[in-house]
């Protein structure tokens, strides 16, 4: 394994290398996994870096992906994978890509992108999402590692111990994770790292009892501003469960209390007696 002082680079891994004609290649690594599967999160930025690169390739002025859904039709494996992007609309404001990711000839995911430009000074007009409060950062806090959580060596976390009595084993009634998240290492966040944060909180489901495997099916990623801050407030909670399904959100702030990140995703949910 790993180890936390070695701080795999999450640029490097999610690169991607030209083949002709729209294509790319990747490699997932397994320190971008969750229970020995490549994460979501990590798979955004893999999409994200096939789009930037085509998009670039064809002209487009814009720099950032700042809308990002997906939907995982098969479970990648870790290692190479191939990405095919059809650019759609290069537009004065917005740039518009599909992505499609596969294995061995099986269709993994597909995406839809919306690429646009984030200005170092933006003026926010507007926000009914609002910065929540937290414990101090301190140096303890709950390592995730006895769940399979593999990207603790990308990302450090120190969660709310309000929300971390699942931990322990103990339910709670409130479906919800809050917590700081820091880049390990001397990397920022930026808008293109946002996208492996919006997917880095631990499942809402776990306070309710539920397995580590909450399997997503779609997710969606907004990116709003540049972050301005080293560590991330960061919400995660659950908005319905129903039929098996769970409906999530989240949110990242940075420390002048933008809202930087939002995502939401529709995964698979195991609970105790039953969905």
């Amino acid at each position: 394994m790993t180890s936390l002082d070695e701080h795999p680079d999450l640029r490097s891994a999610a690169s991607v290398e030209p083949l002709g004609e729209g294509r790319y290649r990747a490699e997932l690594s397994a320190p971008f996994s969750i229970m020995d599967h490549p994460h979501g999160g990590f798979l955004q930025c893999v999409v994200a870096s096939a789009v930037l690169a085509e998009t670039s390739a064809q002209g487009s002025a814009h720099l950032e992906v700042t809308a990002l859904t997906t939907n995982f039709i098969n479970a990648p494996a870790l290692g190479v994978v191939e990405l095919g992007v059809q650019v759609r609309k290069i537009g004065r404001s917005v740039t518009f890509a599909s992505v499609v990711m596969s294995q061995g000839g099986v269709t993994l995911l597909e995406s839809l992108v919306t690429v646009g430009t984030l200005r170092d000074e933006s003026v926010v007009r507007y926000q009914s999402a609002q910065p929540f409060d937290l414990p101090a950062r301190t140096t303890s806090y709950v390592d995730p590692e006895a769940i399979g959580f593999a990207i603790r060596q990308t990302i450090e976390f120190q969660f709310d111990p309000a929300t971390t009595s699942w931990w322990d084993g103990q339910r709670s009634s409130i479906a919800e994770v809050r917590g700081w998240l820091r880049l390990r290492g001397e990397s920022p966040w930026d808008p293109w790292t946002l996208l492996f944060a919006a997917d880095a909180v631990p499942p809402a489901t776990l306070p309710l009892g539920s397995s580590g495997w909450v399997p997503t099916l779609q997710l969606t990623s907004y990116i709003r501003r540049i972050p301005r801050s080293e560590w991330l407030r960061a919400r995660q909670w659950v908005v319905s469960i129903s039929d098996g399904l769970v409906d999530e959100r989240c949110e990242l702030f940075d420390d002048e209390g933008q809202l930087v990140a939002s995502s939401s995703q529709l995964a698979m949910v195991r609970l105790p007696g039953g969905n």
